[in-house]
């Protein structure tokens, strides 16, 4: 049995897998807020749980909004701060007393489409997270892509690539503390301070997308702009990796005009006579990072 954790900023999700990936029990708890210790119990509790509610002990992985820095062993990078400089493997391998697996939650996301998602067929799977921010991770082979400093996939920390004059010059500020990184025009908020710049309008990314679709002359050119801007972006991405697929995670990624326009977006910028890259939905959606985190202990060979 696998049991995967998504450890989020609101929430914590627990999920069983047995070994064909059919899912057995889940359970979701809210993220004590500002408290590592009581954040460790509740992981520790849901495991437990679930654990006595099946009658079998578990692998664990976890899924953060973040990495283990392999120089220090401590969480970096976290949007979830408070587990930001936090042995989180070893204080959960204590309380659990075994082996816990940690990953970032989008590396998370393209490993469990990779094993037996919607890219199981493919060699090179791309895992985008449009969301708060935006991420991605790389699954080649059905085995995550970490890198020498486990940043591959950080996509979001990058400037928004063949920007016009007018986005250099209004380029938002992040805060990674650059200005103009891609997360800040594409992620669910991104996309919403945008608009409000144009418009001087205050709508959520979902009501943004609601008024394109009936037409409004705002929300219909905010669209027109995040799918140029998507487009190049993921552009970039083809022109370095040349995934199989890509796979579109998070918030906007559940916009339906999105896979009928980015083929066009995408293709002016792609350094290639034909782009045949399939833009595509998750086939296990927003379970897919609870269960890759069960996936970071891949069937015995």
């Amino acid at each position: 049995m696998r049991i995967g954790i998504d450890l989020g900023g609101t929430k914590i999700e627990i999920l069983a897998l047995d070994d064909g990936g059919r899912e057995l029990v889940r359970r979701r708890v809210a993220t004590p807020q500002g408290d590592y210790g009581a954040t460790l119990r509740a992981i520790a509790d849901l495991v437990g749980g679930v654990e006595a509610e099946l009658g079998a002990t578990g692998t664990v992985g976890v899924g953060i909004p973040g990495a283990v820095s392999p120089a220090t062993g401590l969480v970096k990078n976290a949007n979830s701060v408070v587990l930001i400089g936090q042995a989180l493997d070893k204080d959960l391998g204590v309380l659990l007393g075994r082996e816990v697996r940690i990953e970032n939650d989008a590396n998370c996301f393209a490993l469990s489409e990779a094993v037996d998602g919607a890219g199981r067929d493919a060699h090179a799977v791309f895992g985008v997270i449009l969301g708060t921010g935006v991420g991605a991770g790389i699954a080649i082979g059905r085995r995550i892509l970490r890198g020498r400093h486990l940043i591959a996939g950080e996509w979001g920390h990058n400037p928004l690539p063949w920007p016009s004059v007018e986005e250099v010059v209004n380029a938002p500020g992040c805060y990674c503390g650059k200005r103009g990184c891609i997360e800040t025009w594409l992620s669910g908020p991104g996309f919403a301070a945008d608009f409000g710049r144009a418009s001087g309008q205050r709508l959520s990314a979902p009501e943004i997308v609601a008024a394109a679709d009936r037409g409004e002359a705002a929300a219909t050119e905010a669209y027109r702009r995040y799918v140029d801007r998507l487009g190049r972006a993921l552009a970039h991405v083809i022109n370095i990796l040349d995934p199989d697929i890509i796979l579109l995670g998070g918030g906007m990624g559940n916009v339906d005009r999105l896979y009928a326009d980015l083929g066009q977006a995408m293709r002016a910028h792609v350094f290639s006579d034909v782009v045949t890259t399939p833009v595509a939905r998750p086939l296990h959606g927003d379970s897919s990072g609870v269960r890759g985190a069960a996936w970071l202990w891949p069937p015995a060979s």
